[in-house]
């Protein structure tokens, strides 16, 4: 039975082995998925195999830069509980992941897996594998992004969320611009935009926004010859709070963020401009474990 690549990928997403193992496994079981796990157990990776099953909602998202803040990474990896998110053992494989991600700029996860761990002799599969193994809960590195140039880093309540900002500018050297960056990460973390400007809102997301507001215009009773000067006014609303340049400063709502970006520009004697975001929450959108503690309790005692 033939197998393609994204049989390999979902069987790399059953199990949480590596890429090559993935693909060895299913050319010894001839394609089918079933004896594929069978064989990845068999090959001493059982552990692994059972745990891949399990949820990994929990972890942490991360943040770091290179020590002269010229490129910097965001992303997440999951565990499966909080407590393990919070061992010295995955913590530093996390941090190994980063290091990895800055120096070998892979493309996507796939082929991150692929590259050796920085300053090891294995790939990130096989570490991956390792951690599982010895943490004892399912691991998944689940996304990342890479920015190069004048980069900022953050990360909120220990791990809950991450931020990464990428600048256009000359004047990233100068006192008072890792302030002015750090202040806009920190934005991006508590005021969760969704875009950078209003040019890169879809059109149909508007289109969407603006059907809903008609609406409810409509719906409030207000005549719908009047409706289409109130929706233009929410739209403008709409972009406030949902794009960064034009969201007001966390540290001072009397300014927005393009005027606060142009007044340290300004004092710094230069240009700034917010190329690109990127905000990572952790277990956004992931199913979480729903734990019976009790049940859990019970079945241990029997």
């Amino acid at each position: 039975m033939a197998f393609t690549a994204k049989d390999v990928m979902k069987l790399r997403e059953k199990t949480g082995c590596g890429m090559m193992d993935c693909k060895k496994a299913l050319t010894e079981a001839d394609g089918d998925m079933d004896k594929a796990i069978d064989v990845l157990r068999e090959q001493g990776l059982a552990k692994a195999a059972k745990k891949a099953s399990r949820i990994a909602a929990e972890g942490v998202a991360f943040a770091c830069t290179n020590e002269d803040g010229t490129k910097g990474v965001a992303l997440e990896v999951n565990a499966e509980t909080d407590f393990v998110a919070k061992n010295a053992e995955f913590q530093s494989f996390v941090k190994t992941v980063a290091e990895t991600v800055m120096a070998e700029n892979p493309s996507d996860v796939e082929d991150l897996m692929t590259k050796n761990a920085a300053g090891m002799s294995m790939t990130v599969a096989e570490l991956l594998q390792e951690k599982i193994q010895t943490i004892g809960e399912n691991i998944v590195i689940r996304r990342f992004k890479l920015y190069e140039g004048a980069v900022s880093a953050y990360i909120h309540a220990g791990g809950k969320i991450s931020v990464l900002v990428k600048f256009d500018t000359d004047v990233a050297s100068k006192e008072g611009f890792a302030d002015y960056a750090r202040d806009i990460a920190m934005q991006v973390a508590a005021a969760a935009p969704s875009y950078l400007n209003k040019d890169l809102v879809p059109a149909e997301v508007i289109e969407h926004e603006k059907k809903i507001m008609t609406e409810q215009v409509i719906n409030s009773g207000k005549p719908a010859n009047i409706a289409e000067k109130i929706v233009m006014g929410k739209i403008g609303k709409y972009y406030e709070e949902n794009c960064l340049v034009n969201q007001a400063f966390i540290k001072n709502d009397k300014i927005t963020v393009t005027e606060y970006t142009k007044q340290t520009a300004k004092e710094l004697g230069g240009s700034i401009v917010i190329a690109d975001f990127v905000r990572f929450e952790k277990g956004e959108g992931l199913e979480k474990r729903n734990d019976d503690f009790a049940a859990e309790v019970a079945n241990m005692v029997k």
